[in-house]
């Protein structure tokens, strides 16, 4: 991972991060899904996106987040390794798993 995009995602880890610890768990959610589109294509940052996904589903007791955040960090891990992953991909559940979307343009710079 460039030092630029690291430097990025690290930076959307530490804020959902604290959001997460502080209680606000929707904003952290969100900072997740920044962090998971900045780092999908690499193995350890796609893995600790989905299980920071996870915790939120743990402490909402959101069974489904839950058990689709399992799925996604084992299916993450080996797509990212073999460099197959859906751009652009929030990671939530609320989206399928291979669906592809648009990335915002300041995010694709990092990305490219």
């Amino acid at each position: 991972m460039r030092s630029e995009l690291r430097a990025a995602f690290d930076a959307e880890m530490a804020v959902a991060i604290d959001l997460y610890r502080k209680g606000r768990l929707g904003q952290s959610f969100g900072r997740l899904e920044t962090a998971h589109v900045l780092g999908q294509r690499h193995v350890m940052p796609h893995v600790v996106t989905h299980w920071w996904m996870l915790k939120i589903g743990l402490k909402r007791r959101a069974t489904s987040e839950v058990v689709g955040q399992a799925v996604r960090i084992v299916l993450g891990a080996l797509g990212s390794a073999v460099g197959v992953v859906p751009v652009g991909n929030t990671g939530g559940t609320n989206i399928s798993m291979f669906k592809r979307l648009p990335i915002d343009d300041g995010l694709r710079r990092l990305i490219e």
